[in-house]
């Protein structure tokens, strides 16, 4: 078998992209309630040499920006003679939802990332995922696509990846994030539906919704960038390694811990989001401060996502957390003491928004 790299290839959607092309197009997935076409801009970096399709979405829910800014970065970064393959950047996929700034599509309320592959004759978030997965997606070979928390939340930056796929597990890897969560995906999202297609699809999750924070920004590019070594995309580059890999199977203990009773929530852990089997997580109170309810850790672990409205009923998510085993948990407490763990909390607000 020749370990020739491969020929470079046109990329096909209703045009075509010929090798050594770089295009910014608005491709048309819909019409408004006054019949204007709903466009979203779209990135496509057909390379000089042959080699794999790889495409990067964000924006599939409306209010999360820091994907946005990821996929424009990646687009204005590389040119044609960088690559083998072709880089295919979606960059707003939800463009109703992104310019009402909020999560779902504003026409019905729904869930672009369950409507995947979506149906040509459909409700209308099924049209528009219908357009963007045929004429793009199924075109690929592996994919990225970029989340934040939704409002009130904020979490930590991690990918969510279904582990027993092996293409899966090598992307996941390549992206270099210091946790993944296993995980399937829920039926009808982007993840899912193109890895039940045999296109390997990893989420990533990265902070707060409706802003940018480049720390956050700055950590997907360099696992963008490690992806593209991985599968020689830039032939030559080196693959990232995090220093320190958590990843959970499908019998791993994580968990949502939830408020049981209402009031005022305060958080006590940090600056870092290791804590430890016992300790107070956030205390809830009422408004005469004459009850007080502790939520504690139930194992040595490390909170992944936590509730920023600082105001909880019972059944409100507080936090995720994931169990740590002894060997991980000994790596973050090294990184700590040596001043090199980045995790969110640690330089106080202005590293979460800077």
């Amino acid at each position: 078998m020749s370990d020739a790299a491969p020929d470079p290839e046109p990329f096909r959607y209703d045009a075509v992209v010929d090798p050594g092309e770089k295009r910014h197009v608005r491709y048309e997935i819909g019409e408004t309630y006054l019949g204007d076409p709903i466009e979203i801009p779209v990135t496509i970096v057909n390379g000089e040499g042959g080699g794999p399709n790889l495409f990067l979405s964000a924006g599939i829910h409306g209010d999360e920006l820091n994907g946005v800014k990821v996929v424009q970065e990646v687009a204005d970064r590389y040119s044609p003679a960088e690559i083998h393959g072709t880089l295919v950047c979606l960059h707003v996929c939800n463009v109703p939802a992104y310019e009402a700034q909020r999560r779902d599509t504003p026409i019905y309320d729904q869930d672009m990332n369950r409507s995947f592959p979506g149906k040509e004759r459909a409700n209308t978030t099924e049209r528009m995922a219908n357009r963007i997965y045929r004429r793009f997606v199924s075109q690929c070979d592996l994919g990225l696509d970029f989340h934040t928390s939704t409002r009130n939340r904020t979490t930590i930056y991690h990918a969510r990846a279904d582990l027993e796929n092996p293409g899966v597990r090598r992307l996941a890897r390549a992206f270099a994030t210091n946790v993944v969560l296993y995980g399937a995906g829920d039926e009808g999202s982007l993840r899912s539906t193109a890895t039940a297609d045999g296109i390997p699809t990893v989420t990533v999750e990265m902070g707060r919704a409706h802003r940018f924070q480049p720390v956050l920004v700055e950590k997907a590019l360099e696992g963008v960038e490690s992806v593209l070594a991985e599968y020689e995309l830039t032939p030559g580059d080196p693959v990232h390694w995090p220093g320190w890999f958590q990843s959970t199977a499908a019998d791993s203990t994580k968990r949502w811990l939830r408020a049981d009773t209402g009031g005022l929530v305060e958080m006590e852990w940090g600056p870092y989001p290791l804590v430890y089997e016992g300790e107070t997580i956030c205390t809830i109170t009422n408004h005469f401060k004459t009850e007080e309810h502790a939520v504690e850790a139930p194992f040595d672990g490390l909170i992944l996502g936590s509730l920023e409205n600082p105001v909880a009923a019972p059944g409100h998510p507080l936090c995720h957390i994931v169990q740590l085993d002894e060997e991980t948990r000994r790596e973050i407490e090294r990184e700590i003491t040596g001043g090199e763990f980045d995790g969110y909390r640690a330089h106080g607000d202005a590293w979460a928004d800077d």
